[in-house]
Parts: structure tokens; sequence; C-alpha cells
């Protein structure tokens, strides 16, 4: 028996309103779900995740540094800092002709650590 595209919907229209109620009272405020967007977005590439994870112990590095890691032109490197720079989940620091990248904060981390634990 194959599957039509309307048997994963409802057949008759309705809902739980008290259900529905409740759990729309429990959902976080819009600038929060912005946010988590922002840090789910930045996690959807895996050079910017090995980056993330480079720099979760507080580390700071520099471009050259995160590109020579990621076996990458500088330029590459630049891009993908320069995007979660952009998103606020990175800082950096200039020092002559050196520019230095490490977390903005902990949520990363957290939520990186949090992670791997569940798939090792």
């Amino acid at each position: 028996m194959s599957k039509t595209k309307t048997d994963d919907l409802c057949q008759v229209r309705c809902f739980n309103t008290e259900l529905v109620t409740q759990i729309r009272s429990t959902l976080p405020n819009e600038d929060t779900l912005e946010e988590m967007t922002v840090i789910f977005g930045a996690l959807a590439d895996r050079s910017r995740v090995k980056i993330l994870y480079a720099l979760r112990n507080g580390d700071e590095l520099c471009v050259c540094d995160i590109a020579a890691m990621l076996n990458v032109k500088i330029a590459t490197a630049s891009h993908h800092l320069r995007k979660m720079r952009d998103l606020k989940l990175l800082k950096y620091r200039n020092d002559g002709k050196l520019a230095y990248y490490s977390l903005k904060d902990r949520r990363v981390t957290d939520i990186l650590s949090y992670s791997l634990r569940e798939l090792i």
C-alpha cells in the first residue's frame, strides 16, 4: 500500500485549545528565538563548527592558525570568522597585522559540549 501526500496530514481540522494555549505560554520570546536561530544557523556549517570547537576552551587563534587548522585559504577562514563575528558569536582583536578571534561567551561552548556528550 503506497502512501499519498496527505497521509501525514490531519483529515479533519481541529485542535486542543487548552494544550495549544499552554504550549504557547511556554515558548521563548521572539528575541530569544532569533538568538537561537542565529546560533543554530552558524552551527549548520562543518567548518564553522570546527572553528567554534577549536575556540571552546577560551583559546584565541589568529586567522592564519584557523586557516591552517581547516586546511583552507586564509580568505576562506576569514569569511567564516567574519560571518560568526557578524552573528555576535565571536569577538576579535588586532595585534599589529594579526587578527585574533575568540568566543564571545559560553553559549556556543555549552551547546557543543552537550552535543558531543550525546553523540559519543
